[in-house]
This record gives C-alpha cells, structure tokens and sequence, in this order.
C-alpha cells in the first residue's frame, strides 16, 4: 500500500473512476485538464495504489484564515465503493494529517454533504467533530 502525488496526466486519469464515485458530476474528458489548473493555485491529488490499483484517493489544499490559521483542507476523500471496509480512507487520513503536521498546519478541515451518514461516522471515528455550518448558493447566470 502507497500513497503518492498524482502528478503526471496518467496518474491523474488513474483517480478518476474513484473519483467519479464522489463527483458523479465531472466529465472524463475534462478531469486531468481541470485538476491540473486546480494545480496551479494549490490543489494536491494522491491516490492511494495497492497492487497496482487505485483503491482511493484525496484531493486537499493548504489554505490559511484568519479563522483557523494554517490548515489543510480537504476537497475530496474518497474510497472505492468495492474496496470500503480495508483501511484505505483511514490509511489517508492518516497520511493527510503526517502531512498537515510537515506543513505546519494547525488543523485539518472539510465539508461533507448531508446526505452522507456513513461518512460522517466515518469522519467522527477518526476524531473530527462539527465545527460549523457550511452555507452555499448556487448564482444564476443570467443575472
């Protein structure tokens, strides 16, 4: 079990269909184009691979606010729906707060949608807690 960068456009294509699983949303044609520009002002991807196999994968940003000071926050989490139940989201998370702790960041952060209760059990299982609402709205734009 590794955890590495998707860097390259191949190892970017890789996460897709594990990432497609969270955001059922993204066009495969334009996956690798998007993360890499979200690359270019901060996003990371790794993808956890077993046996040659993308089994999950994450997609965080370092982030500063006068709120929380340094954090990482994390964008995306997601395990393979078939793989679930291995260690492969805790295996993350994990990695994910090594890696806050190297960058000096004072705590880790993500939204997760309502309508997601095994996630939540999930998130409170590793010792994250509700800190917040999240709010949001979509913006027409035709005005």
């Amino acid at each position: 079990m590794e955890i590495q960068f998707a860097r390259s456009d191949l190892d970017i294509a890789q996460c897709f269909p594990i990432m497609v699983q969270l955001r059922p949303h993204l066009d495969p044609a334009e996956f690798v184009s998007q993360v890499q520009r979200q690359q270019q002002v901060g996003y990371h991807l790794v993808y956890l691979d077993v046996d040659e196999a993308v089994q999950a994968i994450a997609g965080f940003r370092i982030v500063e606010t006068l709120a929380n000071g340094k954090v990482l926050y994390i964008d995306d989490l997601v395990t393979d729906g078939v793989a679930q139940g291995n260690g492969y989201g805790k295996a993350l998370i994990d990695w994910l707060l090594d890696y806050a702790r190297s960058k000096d960041c004072a705590s880790i952060h993500l939204d997760s949608g309502v309508q997601r209760p095994g996630a939540h059990r999930f998130y409170f299982g590793r010792g994250m807690t509700i800190t917040a609402f999240h709010f949001g709205m979509k913006l027409d734009p035709d005005l």
